[in-house]
């Protein structure tokens, strides 16, 4: 996965050694919470074998970190279960470091008005 010359100058050695592959996919899971993805989009993604991403959402799925359903993979919503894997956080703490934190709001703001036809209608 590459980086822009930004983040590559002002970033340590130890910040940027590379994150193993279910780290990866699991930060890119994390990124994207609210949503759902087939290994082969998460491998597109981060720029990784999707042999390599299968391996890893088995063994993670073996730690209760992702849900899968039919060929969809999802992160956890457990949050203590995240939490005890050191892995998330880093990769997470990366993430967050080279892209920025998240803004919901900013997110709403350019939300469709109906909701995806994968979401099942609360109402």
């Amino acid at each position: 996965m590459s980086i822009d010359r930004d983040t590559f100058e002002k970033t340590s050695e130890d910040e940027l050694e590379e994150l193993s592959v279910p780290d990866q996919v699991l930060g890119f899971l994390a990124a994207n919470e609210d949503r759902a993805f087939k290994a082969r989009e998460i491998a597109s993604q981060i720029g990784v074998d999707e042999g390599a991403v299968s391996t890893a959402l088995s063994r993670l799925k073996d730690r209760d970190l992702v849900e899968h359903k039919a060929t969809y993979w999802a992160i956890t919503d457990d949050a203590e279960r995240l939490d005890g894997y050191s892995g998330y956080e880093r990769a997470t703490a990366l993430f967050n470091q080279q892209l920025g934190t998240e803004d919901k709001e900013s997110w709403r703001e350019h939300a469709p008005e109906e909701p995806h036809p994968s979401v099942e209608d609360e109402r």
